[in-house]
């Protein structure tokens, strides 16, 4: 397209050319045009109005075509949504230049003086319309003590005053002032609302732009019209005399990357293809690929291989029918949980890529993360592994044939603390400590194991030597012989009469005989106890399964007591007693 040096000073760009010039002009704002209507036909009109949404979406447009409905005088009395034939004060309005609608911009006068010159000229009457009417645009941003100033006059407003504010940060507005406003959210415009609306903008324009290039515009306009009509206006100037503006060029314009080869670089990564994922991401940007648009573009794909997975063939895409097989493709190789793990790692990636001072290597990094659970399991794989694992740890698998069977113990002398964490199968098997004593009169000890149990606290240190180096041979009331462990202290013999002469009131023989061949101490049967268990587990089914599907994993049972803090769990036990 050609243009003389004169329309080219006087060009107008699309933005404000187009800009709408009445409520029926207006895309997407359905909702809102109808609750005006009925409000203006019943008369039941605010005195406040707040104007919330994304940037570009129209938000001041509104403001001053609401302003014009609220003073419009034309052939049909009162306000009115009804703007054809404009009314007499139209004009002015539009231009910003009547004397009875004033514009801020509260992001440059944000001051409680600011807002007083507004308050201190609400109580004059109007001088030609029928309202006086302010618009304070981007209103989040004034000051505390500016809303403040607002709030009295928002409470008890005259009868020809109207306020129209506008924001894009809702959020801001403290909720006294809220409160006193009618609300009306501008949606986004959908993109194929978007894509209609720009492709009418080109016939009038006289402008060739192929319709995948006007829907890569309108998908990264995101909603916004002001948004889409600016990428508009560079993309027409992509085109040389009467030749189309292809999709290629409007994508190298907007750093896109090619629908197609994202769709690649998504499955190189879902499927742990860590190589080929990092070749296509530094190919894309060598084309002009934006970093963060290829992160973006992933998210889209990730999404929509979602919908894939749970509609089905019911499914709808905007997308060509290649794509569309290929989508579905990646839906079935897929589970829920990989599709929703890998969303999540592409939202964090996406911030990640957005702030990292090298966005390609942040990139690279994402596409790195995601090639690596690509190659783990299903997490709802995972997860009916760790519930396997879970009941290994409460009770022996019986119908597991490759299995070893647990360890018992029918032992007179076991100890309870023993036969738990042998694996008995008529109780849980899971190391317990040894219970709180119990302190009789005259208490009657017929095993070593009652003997240290009810041990007090200052015995601490004997009760830790009792388990470490007694070997019991014979126990019986009166009388213990025992095979002293190596590094026996040697008055431990003497130690236990005395103990036990105090404890029971009667006189005890304790004689260590180093020739005879004693059972276990009762560290040692916990020890033996504890791997004979872990050899169990280790053997178990589930563990080899978790093995195979995680090669190098490290299985643990974190609930389970390793050797050498049942030694340590045992002290201190004796220590808080």
């Amino acid at each position: 397209m050609t243009e003389t040096a004169d329309s080219n000073t006087n060009y107008k760009v699309l933005a404000r050319k187009y800009r709408p010039m009445s409520f029926e002009d207006m895309i997407g704002q359905e909702a809102m045009v109808t609750t005006l209507t009925n409000a203006f036909s019943t008369g039941r009109v605010a005195h406040a109005f707040m104007l919330t949404g994304v940037r570009g979406i129209g938000k001041t447009t509104t403001a001053r075509l609401l302003a014009r409905a609220l003073n419009y005088e034309g052939p049909h009395e009162g306000p009115s949504v009804k703007l054809n034939p404009p009314g007499i004060h139209c004009d002015a309005i539009n231009h910003s230049s009547h004397m009875d609608v004033m514009e801020m911009d509260a992001a440059s006068r944000t001051g409680v003086g600011d807002i007083r010159e507004i308050l201190d000229s609400v109580r004059y009457a109007p001088v030609s319309a029928r309202y006086k009417i302010y618009i304070i645009d981007e209103v989040h941003m004034l000051s505390g003590a500016a809303f403040n100033a607002l709030l009295k006059t928002l409470e008890e407003p005259p009868d020809h005053a109207k306020f129209i504010f506008a924001t894009t940060e809702i959020r801001k507005i403290p909720i006294t002032v809220l409160s006193r406003c009618q609300r009306f959210d501008l949606r986004r415009v959908e993109a194929d609302e978007l894509t209609m609306h720009l492709s009418n903008i080109c016939q009038k324009e006289k402008a060739n732009i192929a319709e995948d290039g006007l829907k890569m515009i309108a998908r990264a306009a995101e909603g916004s019209v002001r948004d889409g009509l600016s990428l508009l206006d560079q993309a027409i100037v992509q085109a040389q005399g009467e030749t189309q503006v292809s999709p290629e060029q409007v994508r190298t314009m907007l750093g896109l990357a090619d629908r197609g080869r994202v769709l690649d670089l998504f499955s190189h990564a879902a499927k742990g293809d860590a190589t080929s994922a990092l070749n296509e991401v530094r190919n894309q940007y060598k084309d002009g690929a934006e970093p963060s648009v290829i992160v973006r573009d992933l998210l889209d794909i990730c999404h929509e291989v979602s919908r894939a997975k749970i509609l089905g063939e019911t499914c709808e895409f905007d997308a060509a029918p290649d794509q569309i097989s290929r989508l579905h493709a990646l839906a079935a190789d897929l589970t829920m949980g990989q599709i929703t793990r890998l969303w999540q790692m592409l939202l964090k990636s996406y911030e990640d890529v957005r702030s990292a001072p090298d966005p390609l290597a942040a990139a690279e990094m994402a596409l790195l993360r995601m090639a690596v659970a690509g190659d783990l399991p299903p997490p709802e794989l995972a997860a009916q592994l760790l519930a396997g694992l879970k009941d290994v740890k409460d009770a022996p698998v019986q119908t597991a044939k490759s299995a070893p069977t647990p360890p018992t113990s029918t032992g007179k002398n076991t100890s309870p603390d023993t036969s738990a964490a042998m694996g008995n199968t008529q109780a849980k098997p899971v190391l317990e400590l040894s219970p709180e004593p119990v302190q009789q009169e005259n208490p009657t000890i017929s095993s070593l194991e009652e003997l240290v149990t009810g041990m007090p606290k200052n015995e601490t240190a004997l009760k830790y030597d009792i388990r470490q180096y007694v070997r019991p041979v014979l126990f019986e009331p009166g009388k213990i012989i025992f095979e002293p462990a190596p590094h026996a202290p040697a008055n431990l013999a003497m130690r236990i009469s005395k103990y036990l002469q105090m404890a029971t009131g009667s006189s005890w023989l304790v004689s260590p005989d180093a020739e005879a061949k004693g059972r276990a101490s009762l560290i040692e049967q916990q020890r033996n106890a504890l791997k004979q268990r872990e050899a169990y587990e280790q053997a178990h089914p589930l563990v080899a399964k978790a093995r195979e599907l995680f090669p190098g994993v490290e299985v643990e049972f974190r609930d389970r007591p390793t050797t050498s803090n049942v030694i340590e769990a045992n002290f201190n036990k004796d220590e808080d007693q």
